[in-house]
């Protein structure tokens, strides 16, 4: 009965050690996606300020840390502007379309990493 026991407690260890692992992995994935193709506008802390953003530059980009607005974006809102650009949803051309360079699975990823900046959840829908 001890040995079951160890044994169990070993495979859940090793269970939950893995899924630590993984998240990890796709977190500095998702992080990696975010500062190659959104941090030159949006900074690399995702306030903004990226270093493409001069005195001269057409538009603001979205701080992605701003809570209170960030709330306000459904994940799907998000996902179709980085699949689909600017434009998709009535924003600035300026922000292009990824979705035929990035995966579902990492535009996912960069979803969550949003998330992470503003510390919000998404409007549902």
């Amino acid at each position: 009965m001890i040995k079951m026991t160890k044994f169990v407690f070993l495979a859940a260890s090793l269970v939950f050690a893995t899924q630590a692992v993984t998240n990890t992995a796709l977190a500095a994935e998702a992080e990696q996606v975010f500062k190659f193709y959104c941090a030159q506008c949006h900074g690399f802390e995702g306030k903004g300020k990226g270093p493409n953003v001069t005195k001269d530059f057409p538009v603001t980009p979205r701080d992605f840390t701003n809570a209170t607005e960030m709330s306000k974006l459904t994940d799907n809102y998000i996902r179709g502007i980085v699949m689909d650009g600017g434009p998709s949803q009535s924003k600035s051309p300026l922000m292009p379309p990824w979705g035929k360079t990035i995966s579902d699975a990492e535009a996912n990823g960069l979803i969550k990493h949003l998330r992470g900046l503003c510390k919000c959840k998404g409007k549902a829908g």
